[in-house]
């Protein structure tokens, strides 16, 4: 994964091909940095054992506000479940803003550590993950998630 701090926190995650990069995050390059040091030791975790792995380091996510609620909303989602995009729309008391609550999703810069590949379809179907459906799919499937390919 690449990673991109800022001076408040990790500002991205991304996989590599993901649709949005770190290009899009004006941010230092600093390996050594001790956020960037936690970040890859929480994702190096998780990669090993995703439903004992938390994520404790700071987050500065660039958004609106409604991203932000939206982002804010995923943490809450526990390892090993999942959410549907309406249902996350109701958690926000904007049960109407089942798509701009799916943008928001799309726009998220931190992957896995803001964990957007948790909301599944109205139907419980894999949707849309800026990392690709198959990633998604083995992410859940990591965390003990069956759902139907």
């Amino acid at each position: 994964m690449r990673l991109a701090v800022t001076a408040r926190g990790l500002g991205g995650a991304w996989f590599e091909g993901q649709r949005h990069h770190p290009g899009e995050l004006n941010a230092p390059d600093v390996p050594t940095h001790p956020w960037l040091v936690q970040a890859r030791e929480e994702l190096s975790r998780y990669w090993a054992e995703p439903l004992a792995a938390a994520f404790t380091v700071p987050l500065d996510p660039a958004g609106t506000a409604f991203q932000q609620a939206v982002w804010s909303a995923l943490r809450r989602i526990p390892t090993g479940h999942t959410w549907r995009y309406g249902q996350l729309a109701t958690q926000l008391e904007r049960p109407n803003a089942v798509r701009a609550v799916g943008a928001a999703i799309g726009r998220n810069p931190l992957s896995v550590i803001v964990p957007c590949h948790r909301v599944l379809g109205a139907n419980g179907s894999l949707t849309g993950y800026a990392g690709g459906l198959t990633r998604k799919q083995a992410l859940l499937n990591a965390e003990g998630v069956k759902v139907p390919a």
